[in-house]
């Protein structure tokens, strides 16, 4: 399964790290993708849950801002 979610307060690619970590944490297999500029998280994985991803994100330090349409 995949998705996209809105993330806030990610201005380096130490908080793409951080976060790509922070979601493989949960998801060992995901394949995640983040456009620093927009502000997105794609996310693939076999088992992928929303609620995983809010945890992971916010755990991290940003904030979650739900599914990118």
């Amino acid at each position: 399964m995949s998705q996209s979610y809105r993330v806030a307060g990610m201005t380096c690619q130490g908080c793409v790290s951080a976060v790509t970590r922070a979601i493989q944490r949960r998801l060992p297999d995901a394949k995640v993708a983040v456009d620093l500029l927009k502000g997105i998280v794609a996310v693939e994985a076999t088992g992928l849950a929303d609620d995983m991803v809010k945890s992971a994100v916010t755990d991290a330090g940003f904030t979650y801002g739900g599914v990118a349409v």
